[in-house]
């Protein structure tokens, strides 16, 4: 390899001598130490011109978002570009930056300021770039959604106007591969809009050396959303993935660059994000615009029902009113902003803030409820630094309005406190503050040399979507957090509305604020505290009476603890957090907090079904046989609690704290003299073993007499307490049992404190559970476990000993002390926990008249829990039904909104993103439906919507205006996308439909039903159906006799397999499913249910073709869940089913246990047979609904790929098969559905079995699997 001239490598070698001399060559000075700027006269004067200029322009506009130039402004691009070689995809990257007019000194690195100010005209370029951006990037979507992304050209160019072209060169990113392409930009198109136009996205505003494509964005965009911030994850992997392809990426010289995308690439990322929040912030402020359209239009028709109040509204503008509780009737459109809830907490929960009504008592648990915790793990390091300001959060309060609170708090506290008296007694309060860190505000949690930012402050609705963060600048916890997050909300809600905020101190922010009033009388006079449900055992019993959610009226089943849910899914941040920039670190939190609140947005539906089973039901009902068992009436229950609260709630019940200090005292000295007996006793049993003993034995009698008389000192000492002066109830009871109460009761605090610590130390080990946090690290793990070893044994010892004196106490009781006795405490720890005798303290005054029940019989403690918790499930089966009621307003304001904005040709260029906006909504339609709201309300508040929409429209555009993108691209994308482009305009028209339908209506249903190029017949078709339960019928009932084959019950339980056969596919019963017939407590399951329909089918319906289709139990649930038609087609069409007459369909029903009903759909009469063993009829009504869709759905499916008649339209009537309940237990309802199959295999249209059949039938059952053949290995 030749040397360099010139260096000291290269001077000629010596075998003698030293050499020749050699002076280091002078190092270059460094330019930016001996240029001289050059000031050009005038400049200043001209940009402050310009910029004036820009700003009279600005304030004439108006704050419409929307208009954006297509260049960046003359005042922000003033000396901001320069011109310069861009070298190719080869070139030397090791030190090359985006920006390539920023020159960098090889010699010397800029310095930090000269960096600090790179790095902000970058950002300065940036901002000024986006919002050219949203143009370009419309219409790329507008190009390639739902279809293939063409493959990119090697030159792009795209001048409309003859400009003089600049050539540019650079390397764009695909998923497989990169390749350097040739762009050519121009005064009209400049080169970011021309990338963004061809699918790429500018790693530079101004020149970049790289280009991302914009789909591998959009999937890294999603899975930041599903995980978190991976760009070094995703540079590395695609370079690794480009080498593995054969594509290297290399320097000059040919040698492998190092991480070449990974400064790209994080830019890209960043900035692609910054365009979708500028995109957003444009289409909320349509939206918000289209909202007050509709509100105003709708306040003009509720002024003109009330001018003519004898038409009805619904008759003039064709909007159906429902039947459903006043919380969702139409007048909500009329309704005042200032009296709602601010826009930006509706669209984060609707169902939380949607309501129309506030003003709710706080003692029946108030309008709202929220939550909020702080995290310490959310840090970040001091030594990361900062970066310029790119992201303005959403979600995050600025730090001077937490400062300017935390400033009011601190003059507040310098002020007298309050006399007003607290709802619990301070000594309770007292102690939780002192067991909980996040109470104290001094504590340091964090070391602030090593971090500057030390955590976040959340605040949360119940449904676990986050709300707003503060953001923790301090060692502790502080008050001013949670005060200020507070005070931001009541800003955003109506002034009547009221709150309940649970926090793990909720009690302690609760006494300070009634203290020093922070929060002002307008707030406090509509806020309650409480505190979280699942740390309840740190917080004394007093305490909880008044802030456990679950033992206070109006919560429901709130429990405060969505924000330990929140972050744990916030965990994978936190390494990030800490190595990133702080506004970095700022906009990582606030875009997953956006991902998150909209996945927690779209499962609402979800949530309320989830709380209606795990929460309403079965809480409900395992509490309803807890009080049906303790035989005491409610009324009773309720006096029994009413009088526990007031007692235990008492000043009295709590000690006075110097008396408390004093036993305490003599309790260690009692605790030392008996430590001091057992050695004495100890000593003397071993020194009498040996002989020489005398003198040893005199000093052991002397050392007695001296603790004999300590002994009676101290007795002496404990009767000075004058325990009777500050307990004057405890006169003439006897003093060994007062001594013995008293001690029992601090013996009780103490393991109270021991065990709660045991309990966290629990929750630390057990923290990873559920993905809750992270699991600790080993050394960790390690010192938990020592310490709950080390705690463990003092713990069982105090509790032996409390269990001693509740022996010791039961000896002494007299019955005229009236003073109840302490129950045991358990000695494991487990059964410790959920134990409540370990929150109350030992009862230590006597008590008026006879020993209260709820004090003394356990079955009236149990009853009074049971009783709590069977309120809390009503009080949240009503705030469910609010909440539903919310949502489905929501639902119809905002598809309302979005179908005005997709009519409005001012908007027109964002009808692209307002169609996938209506089918988000429309996905949510059937999400969100509950038995608190059914489809069919959502369904109406969308027609409904519709309806308004185009009224609205009519109105602002006074023509009609035509909407080139409906239908939807659902089912297929690609020909759907086909069928978008090559539309007729005048099919908008809908002229061939039927005179009850309107053409919103039509436009609806094509939503609704995903399904393009329909039959405009099977479209315009709905099917009615009557149910006629309390009519008399005339059924033929089948009468069958069970002929059970000896031989055929010998056989061995095998797996039995049968191939397919016509009409049904192949039959495989596992071991597992023969053994459900030999049990009589077994229920079917759906591969018994199918598989003996087709074995009744070939034994039974002897001729072919026969009239029958037996469905599967799938079949319906590919309905409610809205299959697709080929997958209905798929698994229905070997039955052939559209030349049956009659379709037998067995339909199972999720409950606690499940339970098995069947339905024979008979063509010819148009009627519906429903057989269902309990005989209940309310299911049917829900049923009914879903079995027409699927009739609807299979008729016109057979018509599109058979040909078939469309058959099922008229009218239908739905007949039960029988009224009286057939089945006496929970076990055999599948039974009962194959015994009516086999009547309707028969003829007839009723079984006839009873129920000691059913034995008989089982066994019958068993014996045609048994005929199968077993099932090869």
């Amino acid at each position: 390899m030749p040397r360099h001239p010139g260096t000291r490598a290269s001077q000629p070698s010596t075998s003698h001598g030293i050499g020749q001399h050699f002076t280091s060559p002078r190092r270059a000075r460094t330019r930016l130490k001996s240029s001289t700027p050059v000031i050009i006269p005038g400049r200043a004067r001209k940009r402050e011109l310009l910029l004036n200029r820009l700003q009279t322009l600005l304030s004439q506009r108006g704050p419409n978002p929307l208009h954006h130039p297509r260049t960046p402004s003359p005042s922000l691009a003033v000396g901001t570009e320069q011109d310069q070689t861009v070298d190719t995809f080869s070139a030397d990257f090791d030190g090359a930056d985006d920006h390539a007019n920023i020159e960098v000194v090889p010699d010397q690195p800029p310095s930090r300021p000269v960096r600090r100010n790179i790095q902000a005209n970058q950002y300065q370029k940036w901002r000024s770039t986006i919002p050219t951006l949203i143009e370009p990037y419309l219409a790329y979507l507008e190009h390639t959604l739902g279809k293939p992304v063409p493959p990119p050209a090697p030159i792009l160019s795209n001048c409309q106007m003859s400009c003089e072209t600049k050539k540019t060169e650079l390397v764009a990113l695909y998923y497989d591969y990169f390749q350097p392409i040739c762009v050519l930009s121009c005064q009209c198109v400049s080169l970011p809009q021309l990338l963004i136009r061809n699918g790429l996205f500018p790693t530079a505003p101004s020149q970049p050396r790289m280009a991302v494509s914009i789909e591998l964005l959009a999937f890294y965009r999603a899975l930041f959303e599903r995980s978190c911030d991976a760009v070094n994850a995703l540079a590395t992997a695609l370079n690794s993935h480009y080498s593995r392809r054969g594509f290297r990426f290399t320097d000059k010289a040919g040698s492998a660059v190092q991480e070449p995308f990974r400064r790209s690439l994080g830019r890209a990322i960043q900035w692609y994000d910054v365009l979708h929040v500028e995109l957003d912030r444009h289409l909320e402020y349509i939206m918000s615009q289209c909202h007050r359209r509709i509100t105003q239009h709708a306040t003009e028709q509720s002024r003109e029902v009330c001018q003519a109040p004898s038409e009805p509204r619904s008759a003039r503008d064709g909007i159906s009113t429902e039947a459903h509780p006043s919380s969702d009737r139409d007048g909500d459109a009329e309704t005042s902003p200032s009296i709602l809830c601010d826009d930006q907490l509706v669209q984060r929960c609707p169902a939380c803030f949607g309501g129309t009504i506030f003003a709710r008592s706080l003692a029946d648990g108030a309008d709202i409820h929220v939550a909020t915790d702080g995290n310490f793990h959310h840090r970040h390091r001091r030594s990361a630094g900062d970066s310029p300001v790119f992201h303005q959060p959403r979600y995050f309060l600025p730090k001077a309005q937490v400062d300017a609170v935390g400033k009011r708090i601190e003059q507040a506290r310098k002020q007298p406190s309050s006399s007003r008296r607290a709802r619990v007694p301070n000594e309770a309060i007292d102690n939780c503050q002192s067991t909980y860190e996040a109470a104290d505000g001094n504590k340091q949690k964090t070391s602030m040399e090593s971090f500057d930012d030390t955590g976040v402050m959340s605040l949360i609705c119940r449904h676990d979507i986050p709300l707003f963060f503060a953001n923790i600048d301090t060692p502790g916890e502080q008050q001013k957090y949670s005060i200020a997050l507070i005070e931001h909300l009541f800003s955003l809600l109506p002034p009547q509305a009221t709150v309940v905020v649970l926090y793990d101190i909720g009690c302690v922010v609760d006494r300070s604020n009634t203290l020093y009033d922070f929060l002002g009388p307008s707030i406090t006079s509509r806020i309650r505290f409480a505190t979280t449900a699942m740390h309840a055992y740190g917080h004394e019993w007093a305490c909880q009476l008044v802030y456990n959610p679950r033992l206070i009226e109006g919560l429901g089943l709130t429990d405060g603890e969505g924000v330990e849910r929140l972050w744990s899914r916030f965990i994978k941040l936190i390494g990030i957090e800490r190595s990133s920039s702080r506004q970095r670190r700022l906009w990582l939190i606030d875009r997953q907090a956006q991902a998150v609140g909209t996945e927690m947005l779209r499962d609402l539906g979800g949530w309320q079904k989830r709380r209606l089973k795990k929460g309403i039901r079965e809480q409900g009902d395992a509490a309803q046989k807890v009080i049906d068992t303790c035989a005491v009436s409610l009324s009773d229950l309720r006096s029994q609690w009413a009088e526990q609260r007031t007692a235990q709630l008492s000043v009295r019940a709590h000690a006075p704290a110097r008396l408390k200090k004093e036993l305490d005292t003599v309790l260690v000295l009692q605790a030392e003299l008996d430590a001091s007996d057992r050695a004495i006793q100890t000593t003397r049993a071993a020194i009498t073993r040996d002989e020489q003993t005398v003198l040893a034995l005199e000093a052991l009698d002397s050392m007695e007499r001296t603790h004999n008389r300590m002994l009676e000192k101290v007795q002496t000492l404990y009767s000075s307490l004058n325990v009777e002066d500050h307990f004057p109830e405890l006169h003439g009871v006897s003093l060994d049992f007062v001594r013995i109460l008293l001690m029992a009761r601090d013996l009780t605090i103490n393991i109270r404190k021991r065990a709660i610590g045991s309990f966290f130390e629990w929750d630390k080990l057990d923290r990873a559970v559920g993905g809750k946090d992270k699991a600790l690290g080993t050394k960790l793990h390690q010192h938990t476990r020592k310490s709950i070893a080390k705690r463990q044994p003092a713990l069982m010892s105090a509790i032996r000993k409390y269990n001693q004196y509740c022996e010791q106490l039961e000896q002494l009781y007299d019955p005229l002390y009236a003073i109840p006795l302490p129950s045991p405490l358990p000695t494991k720890l487990a059964d410790l926990r959920s134990d409540q005798s370990l929150l109350q303290d030992v009862w230590i005054t006597p008590a008026e008249g006879n020993i209260p029940r709820w004090l003394e019989d356990q079955t009236v403690r149990d009853g009074i829990r049971a009783l709590l918790k069977r309120d809390r499930c009503h009080e949240e089966q009503v705030r469910l039904g609010m909440e539903a009621d919310n949502m489905c307003r929501w639902f119809g304001k905002e598809l309302a909104a979005v179908e005005l904005a997709s009519r409005l040709p001012e908007y027109r260029r964002y009808h692209l993103l307002f169609r996938q906006r209506r089918e988000e909504l429309h996905v949510l339609e059937e999400q969100w439906p509950s038995p608190l709201a059914s489809a069919a309300r959502y369904a109406s508040r969308a027609q409904a919507a519709i309806q308004l929409a185009a009224q609205v429209a009519i109105i602002t555009t006074a023509s009609n205006v035509e909407i080139q993108w409906l239908p939807p691209v659902v089912c297929s994308l690609q020909s759907a996308a086909d069928d978008e482009d090559e539309m007729d305009p005048a099919e908008n028209e809908t002229p061939d439909v039927d005179e009850g339908i309107t053409p919103e209506q039509v436009l609806l249903g094509d939503v609704l039903t995903g399904r393009d190029n329909e039959d405009e017949e099977a479209i315009a078709t709905v099917l009615d159906v009557n149910l006629l339960w309390n009519e008399t019928h005339q059924l033929t009932r089948d009468v069958f006799d069970l002929i059970i084959p000896i031989t055929s019950i010998t056989p061995p339980l095998t797996d039995r397999a049968h191939p397919p056969t016509s009409g049904f596919g192949g039959l495989f019963f596992e071991k597992k499913d023969l053994e459900i017939f030999t049990s009589r407590e077994a229920r079917l399951n759906d591969t018994c249910v199918n598989g003996c329909a087709a074995l009744l089918y070939s034994v039974h319906v002897a001729h072919e073709p026969s009239p029958f289709a037996v469905l599967s139990t799938h079949d319906l649930i590919r309905i409610r869940y809205n299959a697709a038609d080929e997958d209905l087609w798929r698994n229905t069409a070997r039955t052939k089913y559209w030349d049956k007459a009659i379709w037998i369909l067995p339909i199972h029903r999720p409950s606690s246990w499940g339970h098995w009903v069947v339905c024979s759909i008979h063509f010819n009469t148009r009627r519906i047979l429903l057989f269902d063993s309990l005989a209940e009829e309310q299911p049917w009504r829900n049923d009914l609904t879903d079995i027409m869709t699927l009739v609807n759905r299979l008729c016109s499916i057979a018509h599109t790929q058979r040909g078939a008649p469309l058959r099922h339209s008229g009218e239908w009537s739905a007949i039960p098969v029988t009224t009286v309940p057939l089945q006496a237990n929970d076990v055999d309802c599948g039974l009962w559905v194959l015994a009516q199959i086999l009547a309707v295999f028969r003829g007839h249209e009723r079984t006839g079995f009873k129920e000691q059949d059913m034995v008989f039938f089982r066994q019958y059952l068993l014996a045609l699997v048994q005929t199968l053949p077993v099932a090869s290995l």
